[in-house]
C-alpha cells in the first residue's frame, strides 16, 4: 500500500511540474488550423510546457461571436472586421498570414492541376448557369483536353466562414450579377451546390464526388491530394495556385493606410498574382484583465511572427512583411492595455 501511495505522488508531483502555469485558450478560423497545430505545439515545448495555447478550429463567424462574448482569448478570422465594429465590440485585430483559397476539383480522366477556368466561368459554375463539364466555354478554355460529359457538384462551406468571405468577396468583385443576386460574405444564400462544414468538410465532400467542385484554403487541398484549377487573374494572366503566387498578390497592399489593419488581397493587379489571395486574422479584447496572461499571448503572437515563419512556410502559408510586423506591434503598445498601461511582451 505504501508503495502504491509512493507511486500516485510521484505521478502527482510528476505533473504538476509540467502543467501549465499560462492557458491561452483561442477558437475560430479553420484556413489558418493547420499552422496553428504547429505553432501551438512548437511554442508549449520552447517555453517547456509553462505556458500551454489551445486553439478551436471553429469557423470564423464562431471566433468572431466567442471574443465578443470574452469566452476565449483571441478569436481567429479571416473575414476583417472594419474600423467601425472594432471600436464598437472594443477589440483589437491584426493580420497573422497570408494564403491562397483555391478551387478544386474531382474530374476523373482529367490529369490533376490543368484544368484553367476565367472569371466569367468560373461565376457562372457557382451561379449554376454552366452544369456540365463539357460545356463548349469551359472547352474553349481547355484545348487538347478531353472533357467528360459529366454533371457538375459545387460544392460549398455549409458553416460562417473566413474562406467563404473571401471566395465571395471575389466573385462579386469578377461578377456583377454575382454582386447582385448573391453577394459577398462568411454566410450567403448559395445558387446551387451542397455544403461541407468547415475547409476539411469541402474537401471530403469534393474527393467522394466525381465533377465535384469546390473551394478551400490551399494547405488542406495539397493534403487531401486534390486537383486545383489554375485562374485568370485580373492582368489576364492564367496563373497557378502557390505560395509565390500568394505573396505576389500582397505586393501591392498599403498597410500604412489600412485602419484596424483591414485588408482585402482578392482580384489585385500584377501578372503573377493568384486573385483569391486571403489575410487571416486575429481578434483580442483591447483591455486585457490579467496583465500577465496577456504578455504571455502577445509574446506567443510575436514567437509566430518570428520563429514560426519559417513552420508556416513550410505549410505552404505567407508570413508577413517584417515592416508589416512592426506596424503590429505598434498597435499592441496603443491599443491592447490591462489596468491602464500597455501590456508588456
Amino acid at each position: 500500500m505504501k508503495k502504491l501511495f509512493g507511486m500516485a505522488a510521484a505521478s502527482l508531483l510528476s505533473f504538476a511540474v509540467v502543467a501549465a502555469e499560462i492557458s491561452i485558450n483561442g477558437a475560430g478560423a479553420s484556413f489558418p488550423a493547420p499552422v496553428y497545430r504547429v505553432w501551438t505545439y512548437n511554442y508549449g515545448e520552447s517555453t517547456d510546457g509553462r505556458v500551454e495555447v489551445n486553439y478551436q478550429s471553429s469557423g470564423s463567424g464562431a471566433g468572431i461571436n466567442q471574443i465578443k462574448e470574452k469566452t476565449i482569448d483571441f478569436g481567429g478570422s479571416d473575414n476583417p472586421l472594419t474600423k467601425e465594429e472594432l471600436d464598437q465590440a472594443n477589440l483589437c485585430q491584426f493580420p497573422m498570414l497570408a494564403g491562397g483559397v483555391v478551387v478544386i476539383v474531382n474530374l476523373r480522366g482529367v490529369r490533376p492541376n490543368t484544368l484553367k477556368l476565367d472569371q466569367a466561368v468560373l461565376a457562372d459554375i457557382f451561379l449554376g448557369k454552366i452544369k456540365g463539364w463539357d460545356d463548349p466555354r469551359i472547352k474553349a478554355l481547355n484545348p487538347g483536353v478531353k472533357l467528360p460529359r459529366v454533371r457538375i457538384t459545387v460544392v460549398r462551406r455549409s458553416d460562417s466562414s473566413g474562406t467563404s468571405f473571401i471566395f465571395t468577396n471575389y466573385l462579386s468583385k469578377i461578377s456583377k450579377e454575382w454582386a447582385d443576386r448573391v453577394g459577398c460574405g462568411p454566410a450567403v444564400n448559395w445558387p446551387v451546390g451542397i455544403g461541407g462544414q468547415k475547409n476539411p468538410g469541402v474537401c471530403n465532400n469534393v474527393a467522394r464526388i466525381n465533377g465535384a467542385i469546390g473551394y478551400t484554403e490551399y494547405t488542406y487541398a495539397v493534403e487531401a491530394k486534390l486537383s486545383m484549377v489554375s485562374l485568370k487573374n485580373k492582368a489576364g494572366k492564367f496563373v497557378e495556385p502557390k505560395p509565390e503566387t500568394f505573396r505576389a498578390s500582397g505586393a501591392h497592399a498599403d498597410w500604412k493606410n489600412a485602419p484596424g489593419f483591414y485588408m482585402l488581397l482578392t482580384d489585385q493587379p500584377g501578372d503573377d498574382s493568384w486573385p483569391i489571395t486571403g489575410l487571416t486574422y486575429v481578434l483580442v479584447q483591447r483591455n486585457q484583465p490579467d496583465a500577465e496572461k496577456a504578455g504571455a499571448m502577445l509574446n506567443y503572437f510575436n514567437w509566430c511572427y518570428t520563429t514560426g515563419a519559417a513552420a508556416a512556410s513550410k505549410l505552404h502559408y505567407v508570413p508577413l512583411p517584417d515592416e508589416v510586423v512592426s506596424l503590429v506591434r505598434q498597435a499592441w503598445e496603443t491599443e491592447i492595455r490591462s489596468g491602464n498601461k500597455p501590456v508588456k511582451f
